[in-house]
């Protein structure tokens, strides 16, 4: 009887041993229908994003009944999966540009911090996350920056967390390049009251850029090159804690056109083209499509060049997420998060090479 009891009390222990001892976190942004997302593993998660909720005059709600529906229902899905956390974030790449203004107001902070905390309850979501790009520096084309928005955040931060209390979590999505590092962010003030720095370190060669190259590097090793350890490690030298910081990582390629065939197309002239899911990868680099695939040993980077066709695609790949969760484990960071969910494959993507990755 007392061996029966030892191996069930052994049994049931093993998942939460297991829990214990990967406490790393596997962060999804999402956007789209709930019937979509939760065709994906969420059970690999611990926490989803749904992006972006409303800011409307300076209250968080729902663009509309679709949204509050697909919010309700992501937050039922706690119930299958009882170690998911459901967040939901604001702002994005083009969805900040009353930012500055907004955010500049003491009243308009504390309204919004107040009807978030009205809205979290209401709908029983575990946390926010803040996407404004950029405080204090330039980011969406015609959007306002101001060198106060870097104070006005901190204040921002401040009335969140006195509004949510400690039960609820608080993170930002934060660029993944040193301008970002050196001038957005009170780091000091912000730091201990938040749980989490989700670290853009990709789109590092963007849309706009006319000369291609990695845009989801590990390491650089060019002048005024951007990379996830450059970031990383200007965070570790000003203490920021380690657990705290959260790696990015990329569901997709970028595409550039018209690149010359020298270094196999790596930073060279081109024009950017498209985006390309990595769900879809097997199709667009597939055997007969023309591309070759190489690997930046320096840069922990993967690539693929069309001599034929000139062009180049960078992105992510289970080798390079196998090289940022080993560096994850490796500096004793938090984890790694992601945009977005749907651009993964449904089974045996990306987001199961970050389990496994985090899990040795």
């Amino acid at each position: 009887m007392k061996q029966a009891l030892l191996f069930l009390g052994l049994l049931f222990s093993l998942p939460l041993y297991a829990q214990e001892k990967n406490n790393y976190h596997i962060i999804g942004y999402a956007t789209g229908k709930a019937e979509t997302i939760r065709q994906y593993p969420l059970n690999k998660l611990t926490h989803l994003i749904y992006s972006f909720l409303k800011i409307k005059n300076d209250t968080l709600t729902f663009h509309d009944s679709t949204q509050e529906s697909t919010v309700r229902q992501l937050v039922a899905l706690k119930q299958t999966y009882p170690g998911l956390k459901i967040m939901v974030s604001i702002g994005g790449w083009s969805g900040c540009s009353f930012c500055s203004d907004l955010f500049a107001s003491p009243t308009h902070r504390e309204n919004f911090a107040r009807t978030t905390a009205t809205l979290f309850r209401e709908y029983d979501i575990d946390g926010i996350d803040l996407d404004w790009e950029y405080p204090a520096i330039e980011g969406y084309p015609g959007h306002k920056y101001d060198p106060a928005d870097k104070n006005n955040f901190t204040e921002l931060i401040k009335a969140l967390r006195n509004e949510l209390g400690n039960d609820k979590i608080l993170s930002f999505a934060a660029g993944g390049f040193l301008q970002y590092m050196e001038h957005s962010i009170d780091w000091d003030a912000v730091m201990p009251l938040v749980d989490m720095v989700n670290l853009m370190t990709y789109d590092l060669v963007g849309g706009y850029a006319t000369v291609t190259g990695h845009h989801t590097l590990l390491y650089d090793y060019r002048p005024n090159q951007e990379s996830a350890g450059k970031c990383v490690n200007w965070l570790l030298e000003r203490k920021v804690p380690a657990k705290k910081i959260i790696v990015g990582a990329a569901m997709y390629a970028r595409v550039w056109e018209n690149v010359p065939d020298t270094n196999h197309g790596l930073y060279q002239p081109g024009r950017f083209k498209r985006g390309v899911a990595f769900r879809d990868f097997e199709n667009y680099f597939s055997d007969t499509s023309g591309f070759r695939y190489y690997w930046d040993k320096k840069a922990k980077a993967p690539f693929q060049y069309n001599k034929t066709l000139q062009l180049f695609a960078t992105f992510d790949d289970r080798r390079s997420i196998r090289a940022k969760t080993a560096f994850i484990r490796k500096r004793k960071l938090g984890g790694i998060m992601f945009w977005e969910l749907v651009q993964d494959k449904q089974a045996g993507g990306l987001i199961h090479e970050m389990e496994k990755g985090l899990a040795r």
